[in-house]
């Protein structure tokens, strides 16, 4: 597949602040961070000041419900056309290699921008880019209110690529020594470091495009997930900001006849990384139900009779350390009730990754009022606290195996709300790279 054929990514016009601009200020972390965190987003306030800053073209969730919505996004779209108007910007004409520093090592990505014509967020996708989560429909209109109109797009949006063999950003960091940065600063808050390098040579153009064209290939499909279909043919999946992709796809398909299918928003800008990569970790998160009408234990013997194996466990400690050492093709979790620990094992799954098969069985349980509410939880320590209490009961959940993560999504759809935590707060993207998508 030559480069001419390779539609599903675009080479970029990216806007990087000039030389007049504080990097240090003008980083601010994705606006779905720190949604309780009001003293987070008063030393951010604090530490841009009057400077060009994205938190002035963003609109933090934080705030959400504590100021005057309708002023804060005419705000957003007047302060993002005064910085072009400013000249506030240099034009970057190629995608940019990205090095970020985070608490175990050293992450890397690729800016470039997406074709939304090749995104489908909804479960019955066969889109070559698809959703990892289920996308929440009411989370989108909110969020169109902020983008329509607005001429920047500043994206916070992380895309995985299922590249075992690292053919496609790995050979790029071998060569960094010889690309021009186009940044290199401190990101604010003790999130680490980050440096941007120029990709905008044709030998790096040209090794991006055939990448990416061997791995949409019939044959790489069907070496990886079996005889290449519709079903499977999917090459990127979104790690973080589905909302925000969803958001774009929306606004696009409602004025692509208008505007035309050679329009600037028709592309969405995105930071591409390897879900290989060591430095990607993925966090599981648990559950834990409210309310329960039953013992969980009962509740999953009932359901599932001989699939399932639960053996209890000395303690809690013991039960997490059995979970962890599940191996690939094995599904284990954890329950915790009744200060008792316990660990249970699938012997037939309903789904092809555990969270999966415990997401299904708990949405039935909840609709058959066996238990109140259920919540997701960070942490183990958190998730045994919470089991402590009355009619509770705990879920522990293995890591995400990344072997068998696009195989979730081509066999589920997108997985179950919830399913994992792409590293911790602090980790998270910052805006920092600019596109134009509207006069």
């Amino acid at each position: 597949m030559p480069k001419s054929n390779v539609t599903i990514i675009k080479t970029p016009k990216m806007l990087l602040p000039n030389a007049s601009v504080d990097m240090s200020k003008w980083a601010v972390i994705a606006c779905d961070q720190y949604t309780s965190n009001k003293a987070y987003w008063d030393k951010v306030e604090a530490l841009v000041g009057d400077a060009p800053s994205t938190l002035k073209i963003t609109f933090p969730e934080y705030y959400l419900g504590k100021i005057d919505e309708e002023k804060k996004i005419a705000d957003i779209q007047a302060e993002e056309r005064k910085y072009l108007a400013e000249n506030l910007f240099d034009v970057h004409p190629g995608m940019i290699l990205v090095e970020r520093h985070i608490d175990n090592g050293i992450r890397w990505g690729l800016m470039l921008t997406i074709d939304l014509e090749d995104y489908d967020y909804t479960r019955t996708s066969t889109s070559w880019i698809r959703a990892t989560e289920g996308t929440v429909a009411e989370r989108i209109p909110p969020r169109v209110k902020i983008r329509e109109g607005a001429p920047l797009e500043v994206p916070h949006i992380l895309v995985l690529v299922d590249d075992s063999e690292k053919k496609l950003i790995e050979p790029l960091i071998a060569q960094k020594d010889k690309m021009k940065k186009v940044y290199d600063f401190d990101l604010m808050m003790g999130s680490g470091h980050i440096t941007g390098y120029s990709l905008a040579e044709p030998e790096y153009e040209e090794h991006i495009y055939n990448a990416i064209a061997e791995l949409q290939s019939d044959e790489t499909i069907t070496r990886k997930y079996g005889p290449a279909s519709d079903k499977n043919r999917i090459v990127f999946a979104i790690g973080d900001g589905n909302h925000s992709l969803a958001t774009a796809k929306t606004i696009w398909e409602a004025h692509k006849a208008e505007w035309g299918m050679d329009h600037p928003a028709r592309y969405a800008l995105v930071e591409l990384e390897n879900l290989h990569d060591p430095a990607q970790q993925f966090e599981p998160i648990h559950r834990a139900i409210f309310g329960a009408k039953e013992s969980a234990v009962k509740m999953f013997e009932t359901e599932l009779g001989g699939k399932i194996k639960i053996e209890a466990a000395a303690d809690a400690q013991t039960m997490i350390d059995a979970v962890n050492a599940t191996p690939d093709g094995t599904q284990k979790f954890g329950i915790m009730e009744n200060g008792k620990a316990y660990v249970a094992t699938f012997v037939e799954a309903p789904s092809v990754i555990c969270v999966g098969s415990i997401q299904q069985l708990l949405d039935k349980f909840l609709a058959e009022g066996k238990y109140e509410k259920v919540d997701y939880i960070h942490g183990a320590q958190d998730l045994i606290d919470i089991s402590a209490g009355q009619n509770v009961a705990a879920f522990y959940l293995p890591p995400v195996s990344k072997n068998g993560f696009f195989q979730g999504i081509i066999h589920d759809g997108a997985l179950p709300r919830k399913t994992f935590s792409m590293g911790e707060a602090h980790e998270k993207r910052f805006y920092i790279e600019a596109q134009q998508i509207l006069d």
